[in-house]
């Protein structure tokens, strides 16, 4: 049997390299006050226990957020079912690469036997669904089963118990019934439900990538230079990675409804306001509800410009969009210039509006691309913003930490793994203030809410 923590250690470094940091926070260091070496390595968000952790949360929240999209459009016979179950086998066969460069061909393939086995069974309880076959269903449920005590199971003799199957087991069934539940309530038109628990899928896999993580720096310290993945500035970063992909990917989907006209368009919209909820939470929590009403003001301005370019798009109005993205212009320039007013100099104006240029390039080219029926390159684009938001997670929190570095310190690597499954270490809570100067650029992918202005 294949162990599970050198499998994950060695998780492609393509990955993060597809989102490169440095841009944006390449002068951050010429801004330190006075600290010594051990305070900057407590507040570092760029060791090799974070780019584990940041690996590992990118490809396994991606998996759940595919994961549903898929099924749903399964539920749908929509034209890009295909293209929607590829791009999740392409996530699988990311952790397939990593596998076969460590184990060779054989055991990659072996892996990917396992890996997929469990999204075979979902596909299996979506065609009996389609089917009204409750015989088949039934069956499915019980495949899945049988996989999450094996999955435990190898979780357990891989960490040497630091992944108890009991708990991973619990951990497994939560994802499970996550994924299940949220395509029965799509099907049965309880769209609220459908997407509230999408976007429960998606933070629970990121707990499990925290205690992946842990787990793995614990039990071989040396493939992660001694480093702990579970300090107060990675977690700022891992915060942020996940709210960041999420935007991506929810707005991506948004967009697809609002073309087509579905019936799930409000509510698909209200999870990508629901995400953006939480910024504008945040702000007021710090400021005061003046201030986070003001804040509000400023990032809803920019909603209307992807509105127009939507409804441009269904009206054939090309000089329309193109009004639509010469205001997105002005609104990144204004955007960047923000950014770098406030975090004084840490994330450069002219390095976040090419970041913010690609960002907006990905969502509208994903959309067109979808439009024209050229779903293999809507989903491409898709999963290249899913990954590109990565880079602002890390650049702003290398940023943040930084600049207000008594706010983040170390933390000893815990003397045991945490008992329950998938739910990741008990640590402090992030301080809205900090988090909110890095979601403030995840303002730009809630754009495409258009409940503003829907007509």
């Amino acid at each position: 049997m294949m162990k599970m923590n050198k499998l994950l250690v060695a998780l492609p470094l393509s990955l993060a390299m597809l989102v490169p940091t440095a841009a944006l926070a390449d002068s951050h260091g010429s801004h330190s006050s006075g600290t010594n070496e051990s305070a900057q390595t407590a507040v570092a968000t760029d060791t090799a226990a974070a780019e584990l952790r940041i690996q590992l949360d990118t490809v396994l929240t991606e998996h759940a957020f595919l994961a549903v999209e898929a099924m749903r459009k399964g539920a749908d016979g929509a034209a890009d079912f295909d293209q929607a179950s590829a791009a999740l086998l392409a996530n699988s066969d990311d952790l397939t690469a990593a596998v076969s460069s460590v184990y060779g061909e054989e055991g990659g393939a072996a892996f990917q036997e396992i890996w997929n086995s469990h999204i075979g069974y979902f596909v299996d309880y979506v065609v009996a669904t389609g089917e009204g076959d409750q015989a088949a269903k039934d069956a499915a449920l019980e495949e899945l089963e049988k996989y999450k005590v094996e999955q435990s199971e190898f979780f357990d003799s891989a960490s040497e118990g630091r992944l108890p199957a009991a708990a991973v087991q619990e951990g497994l069934d939560m994802h499970v019934d996550q994924l299940i539940t949220a395509f029965d309530a799509y099907v049965e038109g309880d769209f609220e439900t459908a997407y509230t628990l999408e976007r429960e899928a998606i933070h629970h896999m990121s707990m499990f990538a925290e205690t992946l993580s842990i787990a793995i720096a614990d039990q071989f310290p040396e493939l992660v230079d001694g480093t702990n993945p579970d300090t107060p500035a990675i977690d700022l970063r891992a915060q942020l990675n996940y709210t960041f992909t999420e935007h991506a990917g929810l707005a991506v989907m948004a967009m697809q409804d609002g073309a087509d006209g579905a019936a799930s368009f409000d509510q698909a919209a209200g999870a990508l306001m629901a995400n953006a909820d939480d910024l504008s939470a945040a702000v007021a929590s710090v400021y005061g509800e003046e201030a986070g009403a003001q804040f509000a003001e400023i990032w809803g301005s920019h909603i209307g410009y992807f509105v127009d370019y939507v409804k441009a798009t269904g009206a054939g109005d090309t000089e329309a969009q193109e009004q639509a993205k010469a205001d997105l212009d002005e609104y990144i320039v204004e955007q960047a210039a923000l950014l770098d007013a406030a975090t004084e100099g840490r994330v450069p104006a002219d390095a976040l509006e090419e970041g913010l240029t690609t960002h907006v390039s990905q969502l509208l080219g994903s959309f067109d691309a979808y439009v024209a029926g050229d779903y293999e390159t809507a989903y491409a684009e898709m999963r290249s913003a899913y990954a590109h938001m990565t880079m602002p997670a890390a650049g702003l929190s290398a940023a943040i930490t930084d600049q207000f570095p008594e706010q983040f310190g170390g933390a000893e690597m815990p003397e045991k793994m945490p008992a329950t499954g998938f739910g990741g270490a008990e640590g402090g809570t992030i301080p809205y203030l900090w988090i909110f100067a890095g979601l403030m650029l995840a303002a730009l992918t809630t754009t495409m809410a258009f409940r503003a202005r829907k007509q």
